[in-house]
């Protein structure tokens, strides 16, 4: 697995807002493992949509004692009672195969993808079944490791701006705002808002 993490020229920009600036000297240097494998982090995402993370990994553990990989051919040719058997609800099995049959025709090209400006591979990864734009923008993330993703749909992401500005909520407008203001690093904002929103002393 490689890492994401904030460069010096991100923490640099970001350091530009006194808040932002406070944060990152408050937690660090940060980073998080990114699956440079498309298909295999589409798997992960549709797997880890709304169930905990104990539950994700007992799923993740029994596919690998399956020899199950993530990976487009294992994806095909998987007996669906076999994935059943690893704990794969009917829907998710659904929406991983659909995916790995576009992955294999070609209609969807991870190549093709890389070479996107974001909108454009949100576009095209949320033509798959089960995949919505959050789940598109985990991918940009923790994937394609695109550097300016801040997601308003990420409730953590949410959480923190609104626990490092003094806010109750958070609006579209404003956080377009916040987007702007962390651009081109969007992707680091998002590390450290995260770390913040998951800090026990704020959990409610």
């Amino acid at each position: 697995m490689r890492k994401i993490s904030a460069s010096p020229d991100a923490i640099e920009h970001l350091g530009s807002d006194p808040k932002m600036r406070g944060l990152i000297a408050d937690y660090g240097a940060l980073s998080r493992e990114r699956n440079p494998k498309l298909f295999g982090a589409l798997c992960e995402s549709i797997i880890a949509q709304q169930i905990s993370t104990k539950a994700y990994l007992s799923i993740l553990d029994k596919l690998s004692h399956s020899k199950i990989k993530l990976s487009v051919s294992d994806m095909l040719s998987a007996d669906v009672s076999k994935l059943r058997k690893c704990s794969l609800p009917l829907r998710k099995i659904k929406w991983i195969k659909s995916a790995a049959a576009k992955f294999a025709s070609g209609e969807i090209n991870e190549r093709r993808i890389r070479s996107m400006p974001d909108a454009e591979a949100l576009a095209e990864l949320t033509k798959l079944d089960g995949v919505g734009i959050w789940t598109a923008e985990m991918l940009l993330i923790f994937s394609l490791g695109r550097p300016d993703v801040l997601s308003y749909g990420d409730y953590g992401i949410r959480k923190g701006l609104c626990l490092l500005y003094g806010l109750e909520r958070i609006s579209k407008g404003d956080f377009e705002i916040f987007r702007k203001r962390f651009s081109p690093y969007c992707t680091a904002a998002s590390l450290y808002l995260w770390a913040l929103a998951g800090d026990p002393k704020y959990s409610a």
